[in-house]
């Protein structure tokens, strides 16, 4: 009898630990940022450090956070600069966060432009890492012009999956063609729209006033 009670006792316990494991889950935060490097866009980095430093500040133990540059062929992991789960242990989270900046640090000081922007590789490179990390809520910034230039033989005409996925385009700026006909800058940003959302992305947004918009980066919700 000892015995059962002492089974039940076991499994309860076990049930109890994996419910609270699927609950810390569910609420925590998941960030794949691509950073465009090409052409003059490189130049905006220091407006990218401002996100990272808004995303390491806000974002808790258990969440995930990755950076990745944009370049000729982005659909790849040695593209990724920096990338970490944050430590339940908030002393080790803080220590990971440092050694996260110090990356991105060393990172900026170096980037140089890329000739072409395969924005679909990087994208289709953070929903792996994404799905593969698991988190509660996943977003993907995209921190570029939008303006996809791919090289020779490069193929991203076809169908992308971004199932349960958050995406943010920051800081869309506009090119000289855009100037001289603002319905190629719209339509730009009207494609993307409707690809991700077809893709299965539960939520495009577009955020280009970053000193006062930063906190929709985030789903905190």
């Amino acid at each position: 009898m000892k015995s059962c009670k002492h089974w039940l006792l076991a499994g309860l316990l076990l049930w109890l630990g994996l419910s609270g494991c699927a609950d810390n889950r569910a609420h925590t935060n998941g960030v794949y940022l691509l950073l465009d490097t090409s052409g003059s866009y490189a130049q905006e980095i220091g407006k990218a450090r401002k996100i990272i430093n808004y995303l390491l500040a806000n974002l808790n133990s258990g969440d995930s956070l990755a950076v990745a540059r944009v370049e000729s062929k982005s659909f790849s992991e040695k593209d990724i600069v920096a990338k970490v789960t944050f430590d339940r242990r908030p002393s080790q989270a803080n220590l990971e966060k440092r050694a996260f900046n110090q990356k991105i640090d060393a990172f900026a000081k170096s980037v140089r432009g890329s000739a072409y922007t395969d924005i679909t590789g990087g994208v289709i490179q953070a929903a792996e890492y994404l799905n593969e990390a698991n988190p509660g809520n996943k977003t993907i910034i995209i921190f570029s012009d939008m303006q996809e230039e791919l090289g020779k033989g490069t193929v991203r005409d076809f169908p992308i999956k971004l199932d349960g996925i958050r995406i943010v385009a920051l800081n869309v700026t506009k090119l000289g063609t855009d100037n001289a006909d603002p319905r190629i800058y719209l339509d730009r940003l009207a494609r993307w729209e409707a690809r991700v959302r077809q893709a299965g992305a539960t939520e495009w947004v577009m955020v280009n006033d970053l000193e006062n918009n930063m906190e929709s980066i985030l789903n905190t919700r």
